[in-house]
């Protein structure tokens, strides 16, 4: 089955090889979630499917389950009320090896068809996915669809397509050569084998689980590599969805399904210290705050460690054609997702005399207070605003905003509650 795969997905992984190699733009999949593209009942369809999920055990069937874990709260003011099986640590581990045994023989092509599958029953689900993740993220719809559905799943398909790229470069069988002048040639036949690294590791983020956990899940997998996902205990659902659509995919094509795992666990326990120390762990691929990507980059020596942390985007401007502009762009970056994206910017640096403009130097205090009209606009008009903020993620967002209230520096524009007209009881900031 795992042939088949490959074969059936086989034309699009060349197109996504010929787009690698112009680096030109190219998706398999459709970012907007028009009926056209997903078909008429799929929005509904998807609705439903994650208002099934909620309020009961998630269907995920785990060996050496102790418990459950979950506690989950939309920040659209809910709880989802989901449980998910926990497995300690070190069952989760000795599982992932006992699979790797069958998993790293498969070969190159199982390996990618199988990613490519479940890459492409993930973009069915694209919308419930989408649900999961505004309700776990607090992102806007347009937000959760694109970036946790198509775009992340974007992320993944070039994942395996620079897997398959290298991989594919290596003969498995060479025959080599060597004239002996009058005496017979010296000739071997060379069979050479792509060697997975073992156990891999996917630390993942309450702001963008799939965006960021999908690039390293399916790296890992597709070059032979089993994988344990562990979510960040605010945002479990959409990568408890991810697993049990690759675990099924596995299953089908005759391969054990604890070749991908989900670690779900309480916020506060040692479950990723835990996970990110054993010694059969290889690849440790980590989004999440600098402490802990530090952390896990001094201690996890016995592993490849990928971590995205946090960084301080900087904005300069120097001078502009269309101030009103430069305006509306910064407040539409500063207001998207609230700020609790990673590319948001955060210090943005004017000169103390002002800058440049073909009506002539405008100073430091109208670039700023031009800022600040731009943002309160982005505010006016509550229910269209909260498509863009979306909602805060956590209680120490908002925290940090009292912070910064009480630093007693001058405000160009203040924080503002909206109320969200589907949600009331949304945590939802300028």
């Amino acid at each position: 089955m795992s042939e088949k795969f490959f074969e059936r997905h086989q034309p699009l992984l060349e197109q996504a090889m010929a787009a690698a190699a112009l680096r030109g733009y190219w998706s398999p999949y459709a970012e907007s979630p028009s009926p056209r593209n997903y078909g008429e009942t799929a929005n509904d369809d998807g609705r439903a499917a994650f208002e099934a999920l909620r309020g009961k055990p998630f269907p995920l069937n785990l060996h050496d389950a102790d418990g459950t874990v979950g506690g989950e709260q939309s920040p659209y003011g809910f709880d989802l009320g989901i449980t998910y099986p926990h497995v300690p640590a070190d069952k989760l581990v000795a599982a992932s090896k006992r699979a790797l045994e069958s998993w790293r023989r498969a070969g190159p092509r199982a390996w990618v068809g199988v990613s490519l599958e479940i890459l492409a029953r993930l973009n069915k689900r694209s919308f419930e996915i989408a649900y999961a993740v505004q309700h776990t993220t607090g992102q806007g719809f347009m937000m959760a669809f694109q970036a946790g559905g198509p775009h992340a799943q974007d992320r993944g398909f070039e994942a395996v397509t620079y897997a398959w790229q290298e991989m594919s470069r290596i003969p498995g069988v060479a025959i080599w050569e060597k004239p002996q002048g009058k005496n017979d040639p010296i000739r071997m036949e060379k069979q050479f084998t792509v060697v997975p690294r073992g156990v891999a590791l996917v630390i993942g983020c309450s702001t963008f689980p799939t965006w960021n956990g999908y690039p390293g899940l399916f790296a890992s997998l597709a070059t032979g590599n089993t994988v344990i996902v562990k979510p960040h205990p605010g945002a479990i659902l959409p990568l408890a969805i991810t697993v049990k659509v690759a675990r099924e995919v596995l299953q089908e094509a005759g391969f054990d399904p604890d070749v991908v795992l989900l670690a779900a666990h309480e916020a506060g326990d040692d479950t990723a210290q835990k996970l990110a120390l054993d010694p059969a762990v290889k690849i440790v691929d980590f989004t999440g705050s600098t402490a802990n990507g530090d952390w896990l980059e001094n201690n996890a020596r016995q592993a490849l460690v990928y971590t995205e942390k946090a960084g301080v985007n900087q904005v300069i401007i120097d001078s502009t054609d269309d101030l009103k502009g430069v305006a509306r762009n910064l407040a539409f970056s500063l207001a998207l997702y609230s700020g609790q994206m990673c590319t948001a910017p955060q210090n943005i640096y004017v000169p103390r005399d002002g800058i440049n403009t073909p009506e002539g130097r405008v100073s430091f205090d109208d670039v700023a207070a031009a800022l600040g009209v731009a943002l309160d606009k982005l505010g006016a008009d509550a229910a269209r605003a909260v498509e863009l903020t979306g909602a805060i993620q956590n209680d120490g967002i908002v925290e940090r905003i009292e912070k910064a209230r009480a630093l007693g520096l001058p405000v160009v524009a203040d924080s503002k509650t909206l109320t969200h007209p589907q949600f009331e009881n949304a945590r939802v900031r300028t």
